[in-house]
């Protein structure tokens, strides 16, 4: 759904990436200074966004995807020039929203999810062999996954509190607060196999019951060495939509 409060914060991201082009001193030959990392983030966001809210006809799309390439500084100018039509259409009421999808946080995340141990082992293979994030310990993976998250997501929120528990509060990874979805990343290791996880979860699942922000619950566990023996069961059996809160436990790879 086309809102005008996404499409400013588009807008004023746009204008911060532009921001970081320096043109070359005189004289000076190649490419101009740019944060290659922020343009690439934004034309993600950008193209996700359009892609989940226009028909995939629709001339703002399509100009979108053949002029986002042309150069670095044509293409933020080009796209926030897009976006700025988009919002000037929509306060008019050109755009017919209610035909548009509405944008589904499950498509991407899930995405992520089942690519995360293909991107942990590309990150190991750098050219001469430079320093790089091993995912070691589930704080590892919590950053991997943070760092991720912001190719779809702007509101992600780290480490709010829960309430309180049986006498005691925890902690959630993350909260996307738009979509009232809370994250939690584990790791396993050699304490915290199938009986250790599955009372974490379940314990987990009992405190966000009662979490005002919390709607859906998805429980993602980085298990790369395949220390659980039956992940498809843990899933199974943990996943579930009861009391209002819809929970999702996805173990990969």
């Amino acid at each position: 759904m086309i809102e005008e409060e996404r499409l400013i914060k588009l807008i004023e991201k746009g204008n911060s990436v532009l921001s970081t082009h320096r043109p070359n001193s005189p004289g000076v030959i190649g490419f101009p200074t740019l944060d290659s990392g922020q343009f690439t983030a934004w034309k993600t966001q950008v193209l996700s966004y359009l892609t989940a809210n226009l028909p995939a006809n629709s001339p703002y799309l399509e100009s979108f995807k053949s002029d986002v390439d042309r150069g670095y500084q044509s293409s933020v100018k080009q796209g926030i020039g897009i976006l700025e039509s988009i919002k000037e259409d929509f306060n008019l009421g050109l755009l017919k929203t209610e035909s548009f999808p509405e944008f589904d946080p499950s498509t991407p995340l899930f995405n992520i999810f089942d690519k995360f141990h293909q991107v942990v082992r590309q990150l190991r293979h750098r050219y001469d062999y430079r320093e790089t994030l091993n995912v070691n310990d589930e704080y590892d993976a919590q950053n991997l996954l943070h760092s991720i998250l912001h190719l779809y997501f702007d509101d992600i929120r780290p480490e709010e509190w829960t309430p309180s528990y049986a006498g005691k509060s925890s902690r959630m990874d993350f909260l996307l607060k738009d979509y009232k979805i809370v994250l939690e990343v584990k790791k396993t290791r050699a304490g915290l196999k199938a009986k250790e996880l599955g009372t974490q979860l379940i314990d987990d699942i009992a405190r966000y019951e009662s979490h005002p922000d919390c709607e859906t619950l998805i429980c993602f566990t980085y298990d790369p060495e395949g220390l659980i023996g039956n992940p498809r069961g843990i899933e199974n059996d943990l996943s579930r939509d009861k009391n209002g809160l819809k929970v999702k436990v996805i173990i990969r790879p």
